[in-house]
């Protein structure tokens, strides 16, 4: 059984992302599209006073090809 992941805002996970080159390109409403240099493209839900579900949350770094361990690593120090 792997570790729990941290829960998280929307706001700290794309600084997480930006800090792995991902830089945001358009804002709708409340969804924030994030792109990398190698064209990954992953859309980031920042709701005020709201953690991201861990399912969500999950889709959205294996869409940006994080992996579990650097995510955890970040967060955990």
């Amino acid at each position: 059984m792997s570790p729990r992941l941290p829960r998280v805002s929307g706001e700290e996970l794309l600084r997480f992302l930006q800090d792995r080159g991902f830089a945001v390109v358009r804002v709708k409403g409340s969804h924030h599209v994030l792109r990398n240099a190698a064209g990954k493209i992953v859309v980031v839900p920042v709701h005020r006073g709201e953690t991201l579900g861990i399912g969500l949350l999950r889709k959205i770094l294996r869409e940006a090809g994080v992996s579990l361990t650097d995510y955890q690593s970040y967060f955990l120090g």
